[in-house]
């Protein structure tokens, strides 16, 4: 089963924002998610039901899965110092 990703225009301006090399890495994370949106390395966040964080390299990825609509959302992407803050 596939899921359907949906990306907040804010975590789009954060990926716009990130420098090529990183870009196309946290991209290539963010595709892998359709297929899997529970790979190796993800971790639940505790106290936010639903919610996962992904690392690509020192960038963090933190997305929603919706099961009933086979979605996921991607809320935030943000170097990992900062990603925690505002979530």
């Amino acid at each position: 089963m596939s899921y359907r990703i949906v990306i907040r225009p804010g975590a789009l301006r954060q990926l716009a924002a990130l420098p090529a090399k990183h870009r196309r890495q946290v991209a290539h994370h963010i595709d892998q998610l359709a297929e899997n949106p529970r790979p190796p390395g993800a971790k639940k966040l505790s106290g936010i039901a639903d919610f996962y964080r992904l690392r690509s390299g020192i960038y963090r990825v933190v997305y929603q899965i919706q099961e009933l609509s086979v979605t996921v959302t991607v809320v935030q992407i943000a170097h990992r110092k900062d990603v925690y803050r505002s979530v």
